[in-house]
């Protein structure tokens, strides 16, 4: 059966509110390194760009010690993977929309920095998954976002078309990843992201997914 669209969306913060497991695995490597913990709305605006780029923003020096980086790393990883879905939940009427969109024959893909093992196991732990085609993550391919070619690889894997496609996140980089495909762009908004609304580039906003498909539609 041909799909009549594509959605493609961002994890973190659009999908799932992961902040409060995120600040849960950055602030266990704070404390083991001996560095300052991290309150839930700092999180928000470090998430993002994968765990380093996280940890490495909240630190007030620069850490150039390429050991410290993998260790700090690995050890940020091994924990979230442990507790990956302790306290994250799906943003409201997310299910409803999933389930929707699957009656509508509309095909939906992850695209999000997060690495690929660990999207595709969060989303399994909350019974997500089986609604989506295809979840790039940050290791999927040689780039990831903002490089356009992280959205247009994955329509082109699942056999979408382009000019029937659109974009759903929450940050700067989601919104310049969608400008650079071509995109129109849904924002989230309170996303993980430093900067406000206003100043991310969008064709929608929405606070959740409660009733999304009626914004859909004028996609369609």
């Amino acid at each position: 059966m041909t799909q009549i669209y594509t959605i493609l969306f961002d994890l973190d913060g659009t999908l799932v509110n992961t902040a409060p497991d995120l600040m849960a695995a950055h602030n266990h490597v704070m404390r083991k390194f001996g560095y300052t913990e991290k309150k839930l709305d700092d999180i928000k605006s470090l998430a993002g760009k994968g765990a380093w780029v996280m940890m490495q923003r909240s630190f007030k020096e620069e850490i150039k010690s390429e050991k410290m980086k993998k260790e700090m790393t690995k050890e940020f990883i091994d924990f979230y993977a442990k507790n990956i879905d302790h306290h994250s939940k799906p943003l409201d009427g997310c299910f409803e929309f999933l389930k929707w969109a699957k009656t509508e024959n509309i095909s939906m893909a992850v695209c999000t920095n997060k690495q690929e093992k660990l999207a595709i196991d969060l989303l399994k732990k909350l019974n997500m998954y089986e609604y989506f085609d295809y979840v790039a993550g940050s290791d999927t391919f040689s780039f990831n976002k903002p490089d356009p070619r992280h959205l247009t690889d994955v329509v082109e894997i699942i056999g979408g078309d382009l000019k029937k496609t659109v974009m759903v996140g929450d940050s700067e980089v989601d919104a310049l990843s969608a400008e650079n495909a071509k995109l129109p762009f849904i924002l989230v908004k309170d996303g993980y992201t430093e900067k406000n609304e206003n100043e991310i580039k969008h064709n929608d906003l929405i606070s959740d997914f409660v009733g999304f498909n009626e914004i859909i539609k004028k996609y369609l």
